[in-house]
């Protein structure tokens, strides 16, 4: 006997609810945008904005915040500090977002202001990413994470609609698109918005709707993570990206769930109107995705309560992903294809009824 969290025959109408959860998102979108904007933008860690970075291990415990006004008295830029390693209260790591100087001039200012303080230490590691490098991985981050959603768009469409052609234009028409682009010199970051606007004018011209619904969750799943990562004031570096990378392909997964679901009941041509089709897989797949978003929310919190300052935000951009990812799933992916859909339209006809066998003499 199967458990169920949740029964599968519950009706909770989703369908119905689906104007005020597109309401809620827009809303947490916009705050996010609104506080991006104030900010001047994302706050870049140093692998996106550039600058040095210095682990200094002390020989006896010290505090982080004599430290750090020790260094904010050097007047160095984007200066973090961060406690790490199994001795805390000995390990730092000193990030600042210069770029004016060689990482050798910097050191030599960070160790003549600890030098005043008397304290004995020594560097484990010093690194310098140019700002060069730093907008390079910029945009290749943000090219990674475009290549994720178009390919996802293009399995969707073949997998649920079984229209490989229109995906196949689809990926022309964005080809010929990022060309013009190109071709006009747009930076980097603008092809990868480009696309992705081409992206999602395609998939609705060609009626891709679940690819559609699909793509829309994903990026409403990025933009409300991030936006929340820029209210905390949090920076954005690799990791951040690593982290939404792979809530993309967690929400992906609970997408695909409910999308097969309905996949199977269309199959059973019950003659039901597409709303009904959509809150029956819902409510059918509601249980086993409150119990695996659930179970990786438990196991995501203790990485981000015992895993340690170096894992700390990844854990907590993935705690949001997870949350922010199971209420796409259910409110923006399903929904959106009703909301695309011309109403009225239902599954495919009832199936004529089997013959009766003949009786035997």
């Amino acid at each position: 006997m199967s458990f169920h969290f949740i029964k599968p025959d519950t009706k909770i109408d989703f369908i119905g609810l689906r104007y005020y959860a597109f309401a809620l998102s827009a809303l947490m979108i916009l705050v996010g945008l609104v506080s991006l904007g104030m900010k001047g933008g994302p706050r870049y860690g140093i692998d996106f904005a550039g600058g040095v970075i210095m682990q200094a291990k002390f020989d006896a415990a010290t505090s982080m915040d004599k430290i750090k006004k020790v260094l904010e008295d050097t007047g160095m830029p984007g200066l973090v500090l961060q406690q790490m390693g199994q001795d805390k209260d000995k390990e730092l790591l000193i990030r600042t977002s210069t770029t004016d100087e060689s990482s050798d001039a910097t050191q030599k200012t960070v160790t003549a202001a600890l030098d005043r303080e008397g304290a004995k230490y020594e560097f484990k590691r010093i690194e310098m990413v140019g700002p060069k490098v730093g907008e390079d991985l910029r945009g290749k981050a943000m090219e990674a994470m475009y290549y994720a959603i178009l390919l996802i768009a293009i399995y969707i469409s073949g997998r649920f609609e079984h229209r490989w052609m229109a995906a196949g234009l689809m990926a022309a028409g964005l080809f010929a698109g990022i060309t013009g682009l190109q071709y006009v010199n747009a930076p980097q970051i603008w092809l990868v918005f480009g696309a992705l606007i081409i992206t999602l004018a395609l998939c609705f011209l060609l009626k891709l709707n679940y690819a559609l619904g699909a793509i829309a969750a994903l990026i409403h799943d990025v933009l409300v993570t991030v936006g929340i990562f820029s209210l905390l004031n949090k920076e954005f570096d690799l990791t951040i990206i690593a982290a939404l990378l792979t809530l993309i392909g967690f929400s992906l997964n609970d997408t695909i769930i409910v999308y097969d679901r309905i996949r199977e009941i269309r199959g059973l041509r019950t003659g039901d109107d597409l709303s009904t089709i959509i809150n029956r897989s819902v409510n059918q797949t509601l249980s086993r995705t409150v119990l695996t978003s659930g179970l990786a929310f438990l196991a995501v919190f203790s990485l981000y309560l015992f895993g340690g300052p170096v894992i700390h935000d990844f854990a907590l951009a993935m705690l949001i992903g997870i949350v922010v990812g199971t209420y796409s799933s259910i409110y923006v992916a399903a929904p959106i294809i009703v909301s695309l859909t011309p109403a009225g339209e239902i599954a495919p006809p009832p199936a004529a009824p089997l013959k009766a066998k003949a009786k035997t003499a």
